[in-house]
């Protein structure tokens, strides 16, 4: 039985196809892994949030004055704020950009439903275009409560 495994040269005949297999795995295993390392970038960003005045309301037209702030407490300027309802009513959202201090102005209107004694206006900001800055998180919500 021995004797048949040295003479069989059947194995020799599938070991280059094999390693070719091996080496395309093996480079695309690579690829893949310096992508990974090239999204680490990602990692450097910084999380806004939002400051706004006043941060108790009450329902009815209201202007509020949102800064968009990094975890420094700096304003950042062309940000895009989005007001919407959370647990309040909003006809439509409000949206503005801030200015070179990071202050944005939103003219909202919310509204409490008929057995609510209170609720929330939530913000998003989207952060300036080709800028290092995300908003992933939950943002500082204004708190409206009925007169």
């Amino acid at each position: 039985m021995l004797e048949r495994f040295r003479t069989d040269e059947r194995a020799i005949e599938g070991l280059p196809i094999r390693l070719v297999v091996a080496l395309v795995v093996g480079v695309a295993s690579l690829s893949v892994m310096l992508n990974m390392l090239n999204g680490l970038a990602a990692i450097g960003v910084t999380e806004l949030d939002t400051r706004p005045v006043p941060e108790v309301t009450t329902p009815g037209n209201q202007t509020l004055a949102v800064q968009v702030v990094d975890p420094d407490g700096t304003g950042v300027s062309n940000a895009t704020v989005v007001a919407r309802g959370e647990s309040v009513v909003l006809e439509r959202p409000a949206v503005a950009r801030t200015n070179a201090s990071g202050y944005a102005t939103l003219e909202v209107a919310p509204k409490l439903g008929p057995n609510q004694p209170d609720g929330e206006l939530g913000f998003e900001v989207k952060p300036p275009a080709g800028s290092q800055y995300v908003d992933r998180r939950g943002n500082t919500r204004v708190l409206v409560v009925r007169d």
